[in-house]
């Protein structure tokens, strides 16, 4: 019988800042003492499962998650939310997190929205698998949940890199620092209605071929649904080939989660 998988550490860092890219994206700065129990993974790709109280709140002292889950029944274990690490800054011993604001909806991003210096941002990870592999071709693909990683990603590339990314946002294009070789395309839905099937349209224009092709494409699991195909199609090998839904739309991520399972949440 296998062994159940360790918990991840826990980490916990204070607010030390807020920068609000656009109207609809904030990036929170955290740091300090705890960032000594913070061990990077190294992946372009790295997220954290920030930790609330069962009732959506944030907790306002460090807490041992492996103690709640032993002690404590199911409904009132912490709950998580899943986000990229933007950057990770050794020598200060910081790392920033960005979360798209979608109004007063949900649990992490109304925190991020009013986080102030000294509030507790606490999280298990990372996890994480993905770095930029060497390719002739690089091709990112996502929304706004996989910019972050997209912009890591494309931070970590050679400076004779070609390829495109592929970004779908509400509004407000991003400041993103990419290879020269390397295009990016900004699809800003604006108000209008939300269509899985944009992304994979602006693919399959490109004309792809497989050889030295690598994918990166993360983002709304439909979307991504209709993306699959398209490289299964080319034959991409799957070491060349990162691809996974980041959230549903309609779902919120315990919802998400628990699909995941479920033939629906397949991608």
């Amino acid at each position: 019988m296998s062994q159940p998988r360790p918990p991840r550490p826990t980490t916990a860092l204070e607010v030390k800042g807020s920068e609000w890219l656009t109207p609809h994206m904030v990036r929170i700065i955290a740091g300090g003492d705890g960032f000594e129990d913070f061990v990077s993974n190294g992946f372009a790709d790295a997220y954290v499962k920030i930790l609330f109280a069962a009732d959506g709140t944030a907790f306002s002292e460090p807490i041992d998650v492996a103690a709640m889950r032993e002690t404590l029944p199911s409904d009132q274990w912490p709950k998580t939310r899943t986000y990229s690490i933007r950057s990770i800054d050794e020598d200060a011993r910081e790392l920033a997190i960005d979360f798209v604001i979608h109004g007063a909806e949900g649990i992490a991003a109304p925190w991020a929205a009013n986080a102030k210096p000294g509030d507790l941002l606490q999280f298990v990870g990372p996890g994480g698998a993905w770095s930029p592999p060497e390719a002739d071709y690089h091709l990112f693909v996502g929304d706004e949940s996989a910019l972050p990683a997209i912009a890591a990603g494309l931070e970590r590339l050679p400076a004779n890199a070609r390829g495109m990314a592929i970004v779908e946002v509400h509004e407000h294009p991003l400041d993103v620092t990419h290879p020269e070789g390397v295009e990016l395309h900004w699809v800003v839905r604006g108000s209008n209605d939300y269509d899985p099937g944009v992304l994979a349209s602006r693919v399959r224009a490109l004309k792809l071929r497989e050889e030295g092709l690598s994918v990166f494409a993360h983002g709304e699991r439909e979307s991504m649904k209709q993306l699959r195909p398209i490289f299964k199609e080319l034959g991409l090998p799957r070491e060349r080939l990162s691809i996974s839904g980041y959230w549903a739309y309609g779902r919120i991520e315990d919802a998400f989660q628990a699909e995941k399972r479920t033939a629906i949440g397949k991608v």
